[in-house]
């Protein structure tokens, strides 16, 4: 039997999957990049000297230099300041509302999965409701009878995205049930709620992972998009999608370039980086594949 064969013996489920990951060097760099990018949300306060509001109208418009390193907006803020400030509003968007996301689409997908017949209808039908209509459309629409804030914006992106999760989960839920040791949880009197927390959703966890990375890039996006139209994140407080929202006239376009490169470069990061890892834990947690 050869060394590698016992190794993957000796390892755990969890660390198989690393090590699969490991392996993929494009989803470890994205990996390295998002910890970096949190880390710079988080330490902000430490890595400028100037507020995040503090306004200069004598210095607007200054292109970027040693004093400010990516230049001054239209009332002399300091345009690198309110960008890593503005990765905090738009990471925990992402993650709040993929947290609600999750907890209303796996609980519910896992509820029509175990239980089926009626139960399993009216859900899958309330799913489809929400499926029926563009995102964007009806998250505009609330936003607009809500006004923007940041919590809005948290509420809309995990109401309106907990679908895809709900089916997943569901179908998991549906292919596992009807295995030997469901069977014997069931002939040893467990109840419903216990199989389903304690022996189903384990054994789903893969995909609610999966999903859980690519959920928070739609969460950055909607907010992005919510706050470039004026319905998301409120100024003064920033946002990559507000920074880009208060870049959109032609005279910043063409002449202030660091008002809406950054930020729009923030987001092409995130996002691709997110989809990247989240292509690379695909990957690790799927058993066919042979490393």
């Amino acid at each position: 039997m050869s060394t590698q064969t016992l190794d993957a013996k000796s390892l755990s489920p969890m660390g198989i999957v690393f090590k699969r990951l490991k392996r993929n060097k494009m989803a470890v760099a994205a990996l390295f990049i998002l910890i970096l990018l949190t880390l710079i949300a988080l330490f902000a306060p430490l890595l400028t000297p100037y507020d995040r509001d503090q306004l200069d109208l004598a210095n607007s418009y200054q292109k970027p230099s040693a004093e400010h390193w990516l230049g001054t907006d239209d009332l002399g803020r300091d345009t690198f300041t309110r960008l890593i400030y503005g990765g905090r509003v738009s990471l925990s968007v992402g993650l709040v509302s993929t947290a609600i996301s999750l907890l209303i689409g796996v609980f519910l997908g896992a509820i029509a999965g175990y239980s089926g017949g009626w139960v399993d209808n009216l859900i899958m039908r309330i799913v489809d409701v929400f499926m029926c209509f563009p995102f964007f459309v009806i998250a505009i629409a609330i936003a607009a009878v809500l006004g923007p804030s940041i919590y809005n914006v948290m509420l809309i992106s995990g109401v309106l995205s907990w679908t895809k999760i709900c089916r997943i989960v569901r179908a998991e839920v549906m292919a596992i049930k009807g295995r030997e040791f469901i069977e014997a949880a069931i002939s040893l009197g467990l109840e419903g709620r216990e199989i389903i927390t304690k022996h189903i959703l384990p054994n789903v966890l893969a995909p609610i992972i999966v999903y859980a990375t690519l959920g928070i890039a739609i969460g950055i996006l909607s907010e992005a998009g919510l706050s470039f139209l004026g319905l998301g994140v409120k100024q003064p407080q920033p946002s990559w999608g507000n920074m880009l929202a208060a870049a959109q006239s032609l005279r910043s376009l063409r002449l202030h370039w660091w008002l809406w490169i950054p930020p729009g470069m923030m987001v092409l990061m995130t996002i691709l980086s997110i989809n990247i890892l989240g292509d690379g834990l695909r990957d690790a947690f799927d058993p066919k594949l042979k490393r």
